[in-house]
């Protein structure tokens, strides 16, 4: 029997297969501290359960429209133009189970077979993959730590092709935590107009930001930037709503209506008491949203200090999110109870077995001389597990 072709060039999740072997070794009665989470550890606000419960005793419980009910876009509709300068129109918003099926949808609805894009490196390790379950092809463009990791307009320019239909960006930046300025956005823009591409604007992230960083949508630059974007931001990080499953995105009309039109034929509307949830999250008190950021903060300060003190490893201070690009290039080669470090995936795995530290191999990401620690995590853990990477480190 021959299976799927495609599918079997879809690669496995690191970033899971990690989690998964922390959670069994937990459940074994082993003290593992883990780096690896993608998600606030924080409960969702109170006044977004209240909301969501309120929906089930309306009997807010059936199908809704397959691209999501209007009293959500009209709330993204008005988030979008306060806090964004972006004007859209409800009919240019879908609501999708999480950010990802958005960006599922996106990737089918603008690319046909051959098609490329571009993605910046690191990267969020589903990226290619969409890219690929789409019939497009990922071009691969390489970033430097010296410059915070952020895509040029020359490294673009090297990786351009008659291909090339879309550039992905991130900011702020999952595994990177960079932002990017007003003004490299604007280049890159400028680039998108010169080439005709279009530009898929992963604002997940949007929220947490540190210090004086500020977000700001590449959409809202310039008329011609508007066109060619298709922005994607959900509710999961900023209001700790990951198992909620809402993301939504906003484009132009008929983008939108291709992407409802797919989501139609495959999951069709995302969780209704989800959505009525998702309302009061946009429309409601945003204090809860505040102090998880500074909490995030504190664990941030604490956690890129804490690791520079280590003899080997470097990091840079992320602007945005919740995770630390750590850099281990000074210990790899060399050797722990004659294992060689060879790379990333070895490193961590040696972490986890002696130290039981779960953190995500850099090689996830494209970067095989870095690994990604998250500070979604107590204050607690973040300093025992430091503890424990020292002692790993100061073994080899």
């Amino acid at each position: 029997m021959i299976l799927s072709k495609k599918a079997k060039q879809i690669s496995p999740s690191l970033t899971l297969d990690i989690t998964a072997k922390a959670k069994k070794m937990r459940a074994d009665g082993l003290d593992v501290i883990g780096f690896g989470a993608g998600e606030p550890d924080f409960n969702t606000p109170k006044n977004i359960q209240d909301a969501a419960i309120k929906a089930i005793e309306q009997g807010m419980t059936r199908y809704t429209a397959a691209s999501g009910i209007i009293e959500l876009k009209q709330a993204i509709v008005k988030k979008l133009k306060e806090e964004n300068n972006l004007t859209y129109i409800p009919s240019q918003i879908i609501v999708s189970t999480g950010a990802k099926q958005c960006l599922a949808n996106a990737f089918q609805a603008i690319l046909n077979p051959g098609d490329e894009v571009l993605i910046g490196v690191p990267y969020w390790v589903s990226y290619p993959e969409l890219v690929k379950l789409a019939d497009g092809e990922p071009v691969y463009v390489e970033t430097e730590e010296i410059h915070q990791f952020k895509l040029t307009v020359e490294s673009l320019n090297n990786a351009l092709t008659s291909k090339t239909k879309a550039i992905i960006l991130n900011s702020p930046n999952n595994p990177t935590g960079t932002v990017y300025s007003k003004e490299e956005l604007m280049e890159i823009a400028d680039f998108a107009k010169i080439n005709d591409l279009i530009i898929i604007s992963d604002e997940i992230y949007e929220k947490l930001l540190y210090g004086n960083s500020s977000h700001i949508s590449i959409a809202s630059l310039s008329e011609d930037a508007y066109n060619r974007t298709i922005v994607i931001n959900g509710v999961s990080k900023a209001y700790a709503m990951t198992g909620w499953r809402i993301g939504y995105a906003a484009a132009s009309k008929e983008i939108v209506a291709l992407m409802s039109n797919i989501q139609s034929h495959t999951t069709s509307n995302p969780n209704s008491i989800a959505q009525y949830a998702s309302v009061e999250a946009l429309n409601g008190p945003q204090e809860d949203v505040h102090k998880m950021v500074e909490q995030f903060r504190l664990r941030r300060d604490y956690m890129v200090d804490r690791i520079n003190s280590i003899n080997n490893l470097s990091c840079i201070k992320p602007e945005g999110a919740f995770y630390v690009m750590v850099n281990i290039s000074n210990v790899l080669n060399k050797s722990i109870d004659g294992t060689v470090i060879k790379d990333s995936l070895v490193f961590s795995e040696l972490l986890l077995n002696k130290e039981k530290v779960a953190v995500i191999p850099g090689i996830a990401f494209g970067v095989d001389n870095f690994i990604r620690l998250s500070y979604a995590t107590s204050m607690e853990n973040i300093k025992n597990g430091l503890d424990r990477i020292a002692k790993f480190v100061e073994s080899i």
